[in-house]
């Protein structure tokens, strides 16, 4: 019987040949669109926990002090240089609303600029201090949100002074830039406000509020909500700078007088007007709350260790 040279079975095996290879998946953990999508929010989540974690690890940093301000102050310099090329004095014609009220606002601009020059001395001062105290790890190291105005007041002091600097910056829409003396390796950049909210106040020991808008006191009002709900297992020094500009702005006697807080609500947190009284306030805290060994417990009756039957 002769040999069947053709027939399905063949003509399958060729078929198999002539297929292209499949491609290799990515791995769950490479896959951008996954990552990306509605699907990976967790992750993206946690990434946010586990990545600053581990450079905080890295780096040694036990604890932080954390400036908030308003990003839109400048430098005394800065200041200065731009009103100077809007205000000519010595002009016979008067000039145009929308010149003037730039003018006005660089005018503002120079006044404010004490509060950069204040937080850049105040981190200074605290950074030199903090280096000093013995130990493996870094203590009360200066910590702002990254960019511009009194946050990079904050990173500039603690730089001159020879010291780490943190910055926990935010991806926005207007895209907010990092600030050039923040420590490298110590440069965050967050997706989610929570998140970065929760660094804020984890690693913290101490705030300062400097004067700022809308973002400054969300932070503020948190952290003051959490200590007053003791919701912290720690204790956290609040020092908001600038009396004449706070009791402008908000009126916490009034809180009080209506019954909206307690009278000794007022306690979680202190005023201050001068880099040397904030620093004075924030080293005598720091150093009995967090520096000074507590006192020891009293001795415990020994507990009958649990069997399992």
């Amino acid at each position: 019987m002769a040999a069947d040279h053709g027939g399905p079975e063949k003509e399958s095996m060729s078929d198999d040949k002539d297929k292209p290879q499949a491609a290799i998946a990515p791995l769950a953990y490479e896959n951008k669109a996954f990552l990306n999508g509605p699907e990976g929010r967790g992750i993206r989540i946690m990434s946010e926990y586990y990545e600053p974690l581990a450079r905080f690890r890295k780096e040694r940093i036990q604890d932080t002090i954390v400036f908030f301000g308003s990003a839109r102050f400048h430098s005394r310099s800065e200041a200065e240089n731009a009103l100077l090329l809007l205000d000519k004095p010595g002009s016979r014609t008067p000039a145009p609303p929308e010149q003037q009220a730039a003018v006005q606002k660089a005018k503002a601009a120079v006044q404010m600029a004490r509060y950069y020059e204040d937080a850049r001395k105040l981190s200074f001062m605290l950074t030199k201090w903090s280096m000093g105290i013995p130990g493996k790890r870094h203590r009360f190291v200066i910590t702002s949100g990254g960019g511009p105005g009194i946050m990079e007041a904050a990173n500039l002091g603690a730089y001159e002074a020879g010291g780490k600097t943190i910055g926990l910056n935010i991806r926005l829409p207007y895209e907010q830039m990092p600030n050039r003396y923040i420590t490298p390796s110590l440069n965050f950049e967050f997706h989610y406000f929570f998140m970065r909210k929760y660094w804020f106040a984890y690693l913290s020991k101490a705030l300062v509020i400097f004067p700022g808008g809308f973002g400054t006191m969300d932070e503020l009002f948190e952290i003051l909500t959490l200590a007053q709900t003791e919701k912290l297992a720690k204790k956290i020094l609040v020092v908001i700078y600038g009396r004449e500009y706070w009791n402008r702005v908000i009126n916490l006697d009034a809180l009080a007088e209506s019954g909206a807080i307690a009278p000794e609500d007022k306690d979680l947190f202190r005023m201050a007007d001068t880099p040397e009284e904030a620093f004075e306030t924030l080293k005598h805290g720091l150093t009995k709350f967090h520096l000074q060994a507590p006192p020891p417990a009293k001795e415990k009756a020994p507990e009958i260790a649990k069997t399992r039957g």
